[in-house]
This record gives structure tokens, C-alpha cells and sequence, in this order.
């Protein structure tokens, strides 16, 4: 039988007795736990009294946390426990892992590699050595935290991320890892992430944190500050720069009411609903829009079509749908505009003649 069975079966056992021993399983069940440890002892040939066999195949993991970072790595996991939780007591001031280290020598031997690779700033390699390291170890935080500084400084954030996130899962204690978090989330632009990352260090720290914790906390507060500012300067200017704001709702370019919307509400966008004309295409005309801006911008003007007999009789003619008009009860503009009274006014309107409309709207 494989070796890594035998070691598998071996944790699985300690995970059963550690259920018992913490009150996980009720112990109306210790029976049918022994049972069970008993069973598979027999059918994978292991000896759960033997504590170096125990210890060779989980060193000093357990199957809960090992299962812990599987979870992590599939997206499965909440944050790790916050320091004040039940057992979960913060450690002060330091950056050890709460538990002691792996004593696997050959892994213990490629991170020593792998930190001299770092001073040499041969980060390939370092990465490479920590690898084999994890491979020995996997849930080893030092060895994922260190792996995470590695990716770091080769500029591979999102796996810095990762390790970094794999190895405060593993312990959430062991500072340094919440530290690399940090960094690595900020250079990557998550400033709110950072944040959290360098918070939750400083509360496991204890005592209000180390010097550089606090300062990388201070960093990311700041951007995300920044953000926020930006964020709110942003919707202040969609405001202001909104229709709504300079003419109401509804309102069209220049404070002009919404024509096409009007003809929309008499009949449609079309032309000839009921004999109405075809707002919404006469104010896209720039000439007809250029008339009615002045139109409504002088009410003088405005009181001077209201009482020009020809033009109450086109008003006539539009709400009848009848009078000589042209086709869907439109005017005849040709004839209108020989009378001398009504071609004077539309010129002013459009600011081309020398009434009280000329020049208005023009650029300085």
C-alpha cells in the first residue's frame, strides 16, 4: 500500500480523536468514533499510537487545516477568525506562527536556499526553492509567505495574492503573511483590500501594531480616501453637467422645452397624428430650433405672433386639421412667409435682423 495513504489514514484518525478531545463529536458517540479510528487502522495497516508516523505524515498541520487551505484555494472560505473570537486569543507582537514550525529537514533546507537566493535578488530561483519547500509542506505559512515576497519582488502580484492569502489561512497568525497581503493587493490596486489585509495584522500583532504594519496601513487608508473623493467629485459633475440640472426635467439644449417629447404626448413622433405637424423633426431642423431658442427667450416677440391674425389662423387650421394647408393639415410656409409682418419676425428670431433678437446666444 502507498505511502500517502497510510499517512492519510493516519490523519484521518487524529482528526476523529481531535473531535472528540475539542467536543466537535458529542461523546455519546466516542463509541462509534473508536470504532472507526479502530477500522481504519486494520484495513490500512497503521498504528495511531505511533507519534513519529503521525508526525511524518501531517508534521504539525492537522487534517482540518490542511483541508482548511483546500478550501481556500477553491474560493470556499470565509476570512479567517478575527483576534477576540472564541480561541483565537491574538499572539503579541510577532510574526511566528502560532504553532511550531515543520521539522521536515529537506523542506526546512530548500527555504534556507531560497532565503539566500533572495539576498542575491535571484527571485526565479527563490521562487523555484520555496516551491519545492511547499511541495514538502504545503500548509507551511512561513513557506507560502515567503514564496509570496518572492513573486513580489518579480513584479507577479496575483500570486503573491494568492500565497499570501493561502498562508494567513493556514495562520492567521503569522504576521508577516498579512503584511505581503498588503503590499501585494495595493500594488495591484485593491487600496480597500490592502487596507483590511494590513488591519487585520495589526490586531493580531497586538499592542497596536508594529511601526510598519501601522505605516502600510496608513498608506492604503489614505488611497482609499482618495478614491472615495474622486468617486464623489465624479457624481457631482454628472449632476452638474445634467440636463436636469440647468433646465428641469424634460428640458432640452439651451433650457428649451422637449419638443420631440410634446409631440410624442400630441400624437406621436411622427408627423400628421390628428393633423399635427411633425414637432419632433421641426426641431431638429437647426433653423427651426435657432427661431423657437429666441422665441421663448423674448416674450415681446412671443406676444407679437399671438396677436398676427394669419398666424391665429394656422392655429386654427392645425387644431381643426382643416384650412388650405398643405398635406396632414401643415401650413402653407410659403405663404406665410410673404406676408412682410411674419417674414420680419422670423428673422429676428433667428437672430439675422436688426430687432431685439439680433446677436443673441452669440459667442463672446
Amino acid at each position: 500500500m502507498a505511502t500517502s495513504q497510510k499517512r492519510l489514514a493516519l490523519a484521518i484518525i487524529d482528526f476523529l480523536s481531535s473531535s472528540l478531545k475539542n467536543g466537535t463529536v458529542s461523546s455519546e458517540d466516542t463509541e462509534s468514533i473508536e470504532i472507526a479510528k479502530s477500522c481504519i487502522a486494520d484495513t490500512f495497516q497503521v498504528d495511531p499510537s505511533n507519534q513519529a508516523a503521525l508526525k511524518d505524515a501531517i508534521g504539525d498541520q492537522s487534517l482540518l487545516s490542511i483541508y482548511g487551505v483546500y478550501e481556500k484555494l477553491k474560493g470556499k472560505t470565509s476570512t479567517p477568525p478575527m483576534p477576540g473570537a472564541k480561541g483565537n486569543q491574538p499572539t503579541t507582537g510577532t510574526s511566528k506562527p502560532s504553532g511550531p514550525t515543520p521539522t521536515n529537514p529537506e523542506a526546512e533546507s530548500f527555504k534556507s536556499e531560497g532565503n539566500a537566493a533572495m539576498q542575491k535578488k535571484d527571485y526565479t530561483k527563490a521562487i523555484d526553492l520555496y516551491t519545492k519547500a511547499i511541495n514538502l509542506s504545503p500548509t507551511n505559512p512561513i513557506y507560502l509567505s515567503n514564496r509570496a515576497a518572492a513573486y513580489s519582488a518579480s513584479h507577479k502580484h496575483a500570486e503573491a495574492v494568492a500565497d499570501a492569502e493561502l498562508a494567513t489561512s493556514a495562520d492567521p497568525k503569522y504576521t508577516k503573511a498579512w503584511s505581503r497581503l498588503g503590499l501585494a493587493r495595493f500594488v495591484l490596486g485593491d487600496a480597500k483590500g490592502s487596507m483590511e489585509a494590513y488591519q487585520k495584522g495589526i490586531e493580531y500583532e497586538g499592542n497596536g501594531g508594529s511601526e510598519a504594519m501601522k505605516k502600510g496601513y496608513k498608506t492604503a487608508k489614505e488611497k482609499v480616501e482618495e478614491e472615495e473623493g474622486e468617486e464623489d467629485a465624479g457624481d457631482v459633475t454628472e449632476s452638474a453637467s445634467s440636463p436636469r440640472a440647468g433646465a428641469g426635467a424634460g428640458a432640452g439644449a439651451g433650457g428649451m422645452p422637449d419638443m420631440s417629447g410634446l409631440a410624442s404626448m400630441l400624437g406621436g413622433g411622427g408627423g400628421g397624428g390628428g393633423g399635427m405637424p411633425d414637432l419632433s423633426g421641426l426641431m431638429n431642423n437647426p433653423m427651426f430650433a435657432s427661431m423657437a431658442q429666441n422665441l421663448m427667450s423674448n416674450p415681446e416677440t412671443l406676444q407679437g405672433l399671438m396677436n398676427n391674425p394669419r398666424l391665429r389662423e394656422m392655429a386654427q387650421n392645425l387644431g381643426g386639421g382643416g384650412g388650405g394647408g398643405q398635406g396632414g393639415g401643415m401650413p402653407d410656409i410659403g405663404a406665410l412667409m410673404s406676408d412682410p409682418n411674419l417674414r420680419e419676425m422670423a428673422m429676428n428670431m433667428m437672430g439675422g435682423g436688426s430687432g431685439r433678437g439680433a446677436g443673441r446666444g452669440a459667442p463672446q
